[in-house]
């Protein structure tokens, strides 16, 4: 989706939003992990890592399913993290176009090994949010830039979603990382707040 593209669906999407039309109030509140999370102990012991992705969303909105697993690592360490994969059976399958590979897990689980040259990269890995299943996740400012990068329909309802949930201190923080590494989207991501809001049936961000 081109920046162009991007601004006509925000502004179609703001055009058509209602407050409170969207799910209710507690199924857009819950945080669940029914469909489980990757067995990555291998992993964990070999290099840093966060968990990227639909796996990383169930953190900030609800869970939707996804049966595929994307890490972030730091290029220095991706011969370590590949030999990692392979020592637990993975297949290399291909490479990825935002830089990095496939491969497919034994147990049947597809895994991107993703790295980034973004200059926010190493923070993003160095400084996780632990879930309750003690996989390393991406914070959300570093999740809402990825999201952004990438541009997709899915990505930019996401972080409405993300947001819709999110505090004033929380959505804040996210916004000054977007000035710092994405000045370009401040003004797309303050109409994915606002549609974030409507749909939790809200018209500003409340306190954390």
């Amino acid at each position: 989706m081109t920046p162009d593209e991007r601004k006509r669906y925000l502004w179609m999407a703001s055009r058509h939003a209602r407050r409170g039309s969207g799910s209710g109030s507690a199924v857009l509140r819950e945080r669940s992990e029914v469909y489980g999370s990757p067995n990555l102990d291998f992993l964990k012991a070999r290099v840093d890592f966060v968990v990227v992705g639909g796996l990383a969303t169930r953190l900030y909105m609800p869970e939707r399913m996804t049966l595929d697993t994307d890490i972030l690592v730091l290029a220095m360490d991706v011969p370590a993290a590949e030999q990692a994969l392979e020592g637990a059976g993975g297949a290399k399958e291909g490479a990825l176009a935002i830089g990095g590979s496939t491969w497919r897990m034994p147990e049947g689980r597809t895994l991107d090994l993703i790295t980034l040259d973004a200059p926010w990269t190493e923070d993003a890995v160095r400084n996780p949010v632990e879930g309750e299943d003690d996989l390393p996740y991406i914070a959300l400012p570093y999740l809402v830039l990825m999201k952004l990068a990438a541009g997709r329909l899915q990505d930019l309802a996401d972080i409405g979603r993300m947001l819709g949930a999110a505090g004033d201190e929380t959505i804040e923080g996210v916004r000054k990382v977007v000035s710092q590494y994405r000045p370009e989207d401040v003004d797309d991501l303050e109409s994915i707040v606002r549609l974030g809001k409507l749909e939790y049936g809200q018209s500003q961000a409340g306190n954390d």
